[in-house]
């Protein structure tokens, strides 16, 4: 994506079944749990820039002897950061007490970090500050075991203040109003009173306190306490959870928006939000790997009992079609299909653009996250090019020469790496007047590599803004003489917010907007917008289930292709020679090319939840009212 957006978190959790000794004895270290941690953050790494945390529960530990270790980090190799602390707690205790070094039983009680449970988190945050306070996982701390509470997560609630006034009239005292905190108080509230309720009826029955405490921790009915705190939940989730005996969950929302995956096997049990990163850090099949239903949880008892359970009935599956485009690793199996499919769907609309003429054209990719896609667009340009070799050869039949075969089969589509981003560069390092000459050198390119005249076909994950193709792409590409530059979108145009993790916010900030917005003026149909803003104002003090997103009449009087049209226009600067021309992936091509995620309210407006729909009216209010604010 050549507009940077800061998007999804990644979630890794950990649950060794068998004692720390187990692993020592069959790998060589009972530090088997914290590598693969590290292997598993690392290998999602992609997922968070802003930092990165880990938290481990021991299993089993006397009163006064350290159970719970957390650390975080938001330094620029935030997960270096984290893991060099470890290693050097671990070494400095070792170095210290010799002792230590093989004997399992002394490193469990003495050294933090070596456990059984283990949670880890990659963050990009959508919005706030960048403090090692917004940073996962957080802590929920109580002298009583079984209610403390680690939480990490990838999500965004649309609903806060609704949640936020929830637990004041509970009779609690919110620190702040924000999602992660608020949830994770949701849930420590029915914890509370669970593990209340269960000490209660232990006592009944003749146990000690003391011996209250293995019981209660063996009969907390955890899918009971997520079934009351998510009941009211508006957003898209995979929320992980520790508690402080050694239970853990990882919870997914009722429509799929969000990912988990997970494996288990006789030793460990794993969860990410990707599946290659469980792959390849275990060394286990495709198929081995499981993805968690959508409004289910993954329950790890502290005994070792493993049970998925329904905690929120499935709604329609909306599983987030922008993490099969942009946001994951495309190692996986199916996503790398899937971008190679939107690069051949979109192949027909190319080869339109550029009339046939695959001979004076070059493709190309912009930025690397869309070689996958550029690999489908080519190889349609090859079949397209093989069918027509293949009725030129028949035409010409028996009579055909050497020299008129070679001139047929000699022709295929031209193919070079145009433009290349200098890593040492980054578009965000002033915000003051010398910002806009620093964004033209962000890319190179290729001198030579297009002819004079050549059309040039370049395609991108997807344009949300569009600010680097005016600002810097465009211009660079138009140093090469290209007769045409046609930037193609593997996603359909970005139309709306995104209010269920990834960092698109306000409306004004999207071309597709803008070129919408340009249209209505240019065709003197602005009272539709003014209709507009008056629906989304009585949205306000409608009930959740009313809700009604109107910002979709914003596009009706349009088609994609007239969208799309004046997209090229604006994106196209001043001083530029060449004819620009975009093309955008199509709603029909994406879900053909997605078929499981087909999360697409971005592009279309239909929201999964009812506080996707009050999100985008309050974003168009913001607009029209020219507040330069969040709508969530």
């Amino acid at each position: 994506m050549s507009d940077a957006i800061k998007h999804e978190c990644g979630i890794s959790l950990i649950r060794l079944l068998k004692p720390l000794d187990y692993y020592k004895k069959k790998y060589g270290t009972a530090f088997y749990g914290v590598n693969k941690m590290y292997l598993m953050m690392e290998k999602q790494h992609n997922r968070g820039q802003d930092g990165a945390g880990f938290a481990s529960i021991k299993l089993d530990m006397a009163p006064g002897e350290r159970y719970m270790s957390r650390v975080r980090s938001i330094q620029q190799q935030p997960i270096q950061d984290i893991f060099a602390q470890i290693n050097n707690r671990i070494n400095t205790a070792i170095t210290e007490n010799p002792s230590y070094a093989d004997d399992v039983d002394l490193q469990k009680k003495h050294i933090p970090y070596i456990a059984e449970v283990l949670l880890g988190h990659v963050r990009y945050g959508t919005f706030g500050k960048n403090s090692i306070e917004s940073v996962h996982p957080f802590l929920r701390q109580n002298n009583w075991m079984h209610r403390n509470l680690i939480m990490a997560g990838n999500f965004n609630m649309t609903n806060v203040d609704e949640l936020f006034d929830n637990l004041v009239q509970l009779g609690q005292h919110p620190k702040e109003m924000a999602d992660t905190v608020t949830v994770m108080e949701k849930i420590g509230h029915f914890l509370d009173d669970a593990v209340a309720k269960l000490y209660r009826d232990i006592k009944k029955e003749g146990y000690n306190k003391r011996q209250a405490s293995a019981l209660i921790a063996d009969r907390l009915n955890i899918a009971k306490i997520l079934r009351k705190a998510a009941k009211n939940w508006d957003g898209g989730y995979a929320m992980t959870g520790l508690l402080g005996h050694g239970d853990a969950f990882v919870l997914r929302d009722p429509s799929g928006i969000r990912p988990a995956y997970y494996y288990k096997d006789d030793e460990i049990v794993a969860i990410a939000s990707e599946r290659p990163a469980i792959q390849t850090v275990f060394n286990v099949k495709y198929e081995d790997v499981q993805e968690l239903d959508p409004g289910h949880a993954i329950i790890i008892k502290k005994k070792g009992k493993v049970a998925i359970k329904e905690i929120l009935e499935p709604k329609e599956r909306k599983a987030c079609s922008f993490e099969r485009i942009y946001f994951s690793r495309g190692s996986d199996k199916e996503i790398y299909e899937e971008r190679k499919n939107l690069g051949k769907f979109i192949f027909p609309q190319i080869l339109s653009t550029i009339n046939s003429d695959l001979k004076n054209t070059v493709f190309s990719f912009i930025p690397n996250t869309a070689e996958t896609s550029f690999f489908g667009m080519v190889k349609e340009a090859q079949n397209y090019l093989n069918k027509k070799k293949e009725e030129q050869i028949l035409a010409k039949g028996a009579e055909i020469t050497k020299e008129e075969l070679h001139q047929i089969l000699d022709v295929r589509p031209r193919i070079e790496k145009v433009a290349i981003k200098d890593a040492k560069l980054r578009t965000f390092i002033t915000q003051d007047s010398s910002r806009d000459d620093l964004v033209a050198h962000v890319y190179d390119i290729s001198y030579g590599s297009v002819k004079k005249d050549d059309n040039l076909v370049i395609i991108d994950d997807s344009i949300v803004r569009g600010t680097t193709l005016k600002k810097s792409i465009l211009k660079i590409l138009d140093r090469l003489s290209p007769k045409k530059i046609v930037v193609v979108s593997s996603a359909p145009q970005i139309r709306y917010p995104d209010c269920y993790g990834i960092d698109m916010a306000k409306l004004e900030d999207f071309i597709a907007f803008k070129a919408a917005l340009a249209l209505h003026k240019e065709r003197g149909t602005m009272h539709i917008v003014e209709e507009i803003y008056q629906k989304c104002l009585l949205q306000t003090k409608s009930a959740d289930t009313d809700v009604i997103n109107y910002v979709t009449q914003f596009y009706e009087p349009f088609s994609a292709d007239e969208i799309s049209q004046k997209t090229g226009e604006l994106l196209s600067p001043k001083d530029i020679n060449a004819e620009v021309q975009i093309i955008y992936q199509t709603i029909e091509n994406l879900h053909k090319a997605c078929p499981k995620n087909l999360g697409d309210w971005y592009f279309t407006g239909n929201y999964p939840t009812p506080g996707g729909n009050r999100v985008v009216n309050r974003a168009f209010i913001n607009f029209y009212e020219g507040k330069n604010q969040r709508a969530y």
